[in-house]
């Protein structure tokens, strides 16, 4: 139950924050880094490999951040 935890915490952080930036380029950048810190640190967690965690985590990122409009996030609160 506790690596469910782990990684539904992870994907949902990264998920959440993937977006940040104003170009495709600059949101799959953000998301690569993002999503490889959380593998790699969800992988440790787990008892994984941080490198395999880190690749898996950063692709996903990177994928999700290329694929998000900046419509879809909206950090401005004006």
């Amino acid at each position: 139950m506790k690596k469910i935890a782990v990684i539904a915490f992870c994907v949902l952080t990264a998920g959440s924050v993937a977006a940040c930036g104003n170009s495709s380029g600059e949101r799959a950048l953000s998301g690569g880094g993002i999503g490889a810190g959380t593998g790699a640190l969800g992988a440790a967690v787990l008892g994984a490999s941080p490198v395999h965690g880190a690749i898996l985590g950063g692709a996903v990122g990177a994928a999700t951040g290329a694929l998000t409009d900046k419509d879809d996030i909206d950090l401005d609160f004006d």
